[in-house]
């Protein structure tokens, strides 16, 4: 019988848990879901490349290869909080996707408008789409051709983070992409909160969003008293089809995640020199002269390739930069957040 005061109690504290951490745990989730792999042409269980970034609820594509519904359906992700697709080029293993995106937005009663941000043509490459397919659209598409994409810029800015195109090599007009959010809050202290009188629930978001809070009592009580100090918001680089060019690794310093071509073996480099593509251990050169990369996931692979044969890639790639790793379609992978 002495047990039920102490389940009950156990009880209270679940219940209490979402309401006092929720806000704040949300904020912490950023992933990457790697939807396709392939390149040039689709394999059975390799789609075509597609990469989903999420951050706290809102989702950004690069990417829209052949087979990104169906990865995104395995994976039970709604293609309706899909806000922004950044496309790196018009080849079509990087777009057959998007017009079944498109359509396939509309009958989920998609509501918010969406961007498309690419290269030029892009728009073109939509219009053309919608028109042809009689495509029945809903909501409102806003496409951002973007402007001398032979130069680092931004592209995209938002409360949270910003997206930089940054300029590749490849048989045609390409970019790669970083993301990389503004600095986040410091560290919440919920002892800290609770010894100063602030009732678990939205009063602790608040502060950790950085706004002051007055309590019924007319105490008012400012984020520094119960958060730490600022902390590195997390980078994510994106780059596919390109020739080498070793300048890329300024662009990725210190990337939490880089994903990155490649696509072919060392002994293949002629071959991926004039095709403007990446070896594996190329892209291992770019990630290790870049510095501060937390890790590398290959992706783009040549069809020529088996499932067991990437290994060769991968060992390659492992020999100049050792915290590198194969991407698999429907992966996922999490960024943590940064500590004080």
């Amino acid at each position: 019988m002495e047990s039920l005061p102490k389940l009950e109690l156990l009880k209270k504290e679940i219940w209490n848990f979402p309401f006092c951490l929720f806000f704040a745990i949300l904020s912490l989730i950023m992933e990457v879901f790697i939807l396709g792999t392939g390149g040039m042409m689709p394999l059975p269980g390799r789609h075509l490349t597609s990469v989903l970034l999420r951050r706290e609820g809102d989702q950004f594509l690069f990417d829209c290869g052949e087979g990104t519904q169906v990865s995104l359906r395995k994976l039970n992700l709604k293609w309706k909080k899909i806000t922004t697709i950044f496309i790196s080029h018009t080849h079509a293993d990087h777009i057959t996707g998007l017009p079944g995106i498109l359509m396939l937005s509309s009958q989920v009663e998609r509501t918010e408008p969406l961007r498309i941000i690419g290269p030029p043509k892009i728009r073109e490459y939509v219009e053309t789409s919608r028109n042809v397919l009689d495509m029945y659209v809903n909501y409102e598409i806003h496409v951002q051709e973007i402007q001398e994409p032979e130069k680092p810029q931004l592209v995209y800015e938002d409360e949270a983070l910003t997206v930089k195109a940054v300029p590749l090599r490849h048989s045609r007009v390409c970019v790669g992409y970083v993301l990389e959010e503004k600095k986040r809050p410091g560290v919440f202290y919920p002892e800290k909160a609770r010894a100063a009188g602030v009732p678990c629930g939205p009063l602790w978001s608040r502060l950790q969003n950085g706004e002051a809070v007055t309590l019924e009592d007319g105490r008012k009580i400012e984020p520094g008293a119960v958060v730490g100090s600022p902390r590195k918001g997390r980078k994510f680089s994106f780059v596919t089809d390109t020739a080498f060019q070793p300048s890329l690794a300024g662009q990725v310093k210190g990337s939490d995640l880089f994903i990155c071509e490649g696509m072919f073996e060392r002994a293949l480099a002629d071959s991926a020199r004039e095709k403007k593509h990446l070896t594996s251990s190329q892209a291992a050169s770019i990630a290790s002269k870049a510095g501060g990369i937390g890790k590398m996931g290959l992706i783009h692979y040549s069809p020529r390739y088996t499932e067991r044969e990437l290994k060769l890639l991968l060992q390659e790639a492992r020999e100049i930069f050792p915290d590198t790793f194969l991407c698999r379609d429907r992966m996922k992978i999490e960024l943590p957040p940064h500590s004080n």
